[in-house]
């Protein structure tokens, strides 16, 4: 089986004819990217080597034209879990860390598991194995415990829209 793989960043646009690109990092230092060693893509069959000129510009090495940095746009890089350091306190996890996760209710009841952690730029939300989304909050998510296997989970009320 692979390695679980934890996203840390994304390749851009090409910037100029020499091979750069944009980078866009989800490290909580930007300039930290390169800091990781290799980068792969999502199923780790490619290898990245990136040396970062800015916070959001790299060289990634064997990438010398426009043509060829074009074709990686779009490209997730990601590390093996097992690269990065194990989180330090008992409320600190990796995202990635949720997946897999048993969702349950407040009464213990069990809702699903949690199928995968997206934050498309509004805030971080749950997907369960059910298509539901929670949203990512103390308030939709009050206990998290990745030792125990779960999540305590406090579904969002839907509200009715009805036509005027």
């Amino acid at each position: 089986m692979a390695p679980a793989m934890i996203l840390l960043g994304e390749i851009g646009r090409p910037h100029g004819v020499r091979g750069l690109v944009r980078v866009r990092s989800f490290t909580a230092d930007p300039a930290a990217l390169g800091a990781y060693g290799p980068l792969f893509n999502e199923d780790g069959t490619r290898r990245f080597a990136l040396t970062l000129l800015a916070a959001d510009l790299a060289q990634i090495e064997g990438v010398a034209d426009r043509d060829a940095a074009a074709k990686l746009t779009g490209t997730k890089l990601c590390v093996p879990r097992e690269a990065l350091p194990e989180p330090e306190g008992e409320d600190e996890f990796y995202l990635a860390d949720l997946e897999g996760l048993e969702a349950r209710a407040e009464d213990g009841s069990i809702l699903g598991r949690v199928r995968a952690v997206e934050d498309h730029g509004a805030g971080a939300f749950l997907v369960l194995d059910d298509e539901r989304l929670i949203p990512f909050t103390k308030a939709a998510v009050p206990v998290v415990d990745v030792a125990a296997g779960h999540v305590v989970v406090i579904p969002p009320v839907e509200t009715e829209v009805r036509p005027e």
